[in-house]
């Protein structure tokens, strides 16, 4: 009998972070799980008066259809800020305002992936780029991370052994593991791939949330028009407004604007107007330092508390910024088994083989600090390290 569905749609599973927030929608867990922002930031009473404003000076205009690329002085706004805080040039042309960095990914993947094309992914990967990138079917093949970026040895030889299209990574502050990428393993990912003809898909959500050390420059400055460039007002402004953007040469450019108009005309043009009216009006770089802050203490809480009470059998990642943290539990435990033990306790978080392509990472899982109170982070972790402690014995 004919299947109604299309293949890929029967091969691509629900998302897993999704599926597990239903799980957990309890106000007594607390919740370690999601990729979410705090609230506590979110700039309600002066989005209020940037929808009053644009509503007030243009309502007609800002209700209507507009331009598949993008409201041009939000554009100018990104790349401007580009040059002063990276000191790339930019130009509005090479902009496309989309529906959050997710649409982003699927517009790369729809632009440039065919069946079997070669893709390489960090090992942990961002499990939202995974369930996108799956939908082209594309040859996965994972690079393990180290502690300051992405294996060499393993990129030089699978850049050698398989023609791939794709290298999608997140330097800054990685989800799912926190992992930086050090300037010098930059430069080395950088001049590995200008001797390829793959592409590295640059996705920095995270690059302004730096709490520790000193700003590192994107790959883009070592690598120019070989990179796509992702960025997001989710976590700087807020999620709901899903406005996230692509930076490409304009060769591809020109590719993904035809993607984007397949795919929705353009994107939520009233939001684009209403945050450029919020980003004009206030101090972006203040309310980013806030968040800073606060993020900050809510790291060091949980760092803390994972030293006192956690096992030593338990390694897991100091982030110097964003919002994950990553552990690793003795090879004979299953995270997904711990699961169902910590929501018992009333803890949740993520368990860690999602993140992977090839089946592994059963022993690991994800943390997110920025958005549990400070208070309970504590908590939190003691409950948890109880869990794991009774696992292993």
């Amino acid at each position: 009998m004919r299947s109604l569905f299309a293949k890929r749609i029967n091969d691509i599973p629900k998302s897993f972070i999704r599926e597990i927030l239903k799980v957990i929608d309890n106000p007594e867990i607390i919740s370690f799980a999601g990729g979410l922002p705090n609230p506590e930031f979110f700039p309600v009473e002066e989005i209020k008066e940037a929808s009053n404003k644009v509503l007030a000076e243009d309502g007609t205009n800002v209700l209507q259809y507009s331009t598949t690329e993008g409201y041009l002085p939000l554009r100018e706004y990104i790349a401007d800020r580009y040059f002063k805080k990276q000191g790339l040039k930019i130009s509005p042309e090479q902009i496309l305002i989309t529906n959050g960095s997710q649409q982003g990914l699927d517009l790369i993947g729809k632009t440039f992936l065919n069946e079997g094309d070669g893709l390489i992914i960090e090992e942990p990967g961002y499990l939202g780029a995974i369930q996108s990138f799956s939908f082209y079917r594309p040859k996965f093949n994972s690079v393990p991370l180290l502690e300051d970026g992405v294996d060499l040895e393993v990129l030089k030889d699978t850049l050698a052994e398989n023609d791939c299209k794709l290298f999608y990574g997140v330097p800054n502050f990685q989800n799912p593991s926190g992992i930086t990428y050090s300037d010098n393993k930059r430069r080395a990912v950088a001049k590995l791939l200008e001797e390829s003809n793959t592409i590295f898909v640059e996705d920095d959500p995270y690059g302004e949330l730096r709490f520790i050390g000193e700003d590192i420059p994107l790959i883009k400055n070592y690598l120019k028009d070989n990179t796509i460039l992702l960025g997001s007002f989710s976590k700087i402004v807020a999620p709901a407004f899903r406005l996230g953007w692509v930076v490409m040469s304009m060769d591809k450019m020109e590719k993904a604007i035809v993607a984007k108009q397949a795919s929705d005309l353009h994107s939520n043009y009233f939001a684009q107007r209403v945050i450029y009216q919020y980003l004009i009006d206030n101090d972006i770089d203040q309310h980013i330092s806030r968040i800073k802050e606060v993020y900050g203490r809510q790291r060091e809480m949980m760092v803390n508390s994972i030293k006192e009470y956690f096992p030593p059998e338990i390694s897991f990642t100091e982030p110097e910024g964003g919002m994950f943290l990553w552990i690793t539990l003795p090879k004979e435990l299953s995270s997904l088994e711990l699961f169902d033990m910590a929501i018992k306790e009333k803890v949740a978080f993520v368990p860690g083989s999602p993140f992977y392509v090839n089946g592994q990472g059963k022993n690991t899982l994800r943390l997110n600090y920025s958005n549990v109170a400070e208070e309970k982070i504590e908590e939190g972790i003691k409950s948890l390290a109880k869990v794991i402690k009774r696992a292993i014995n």
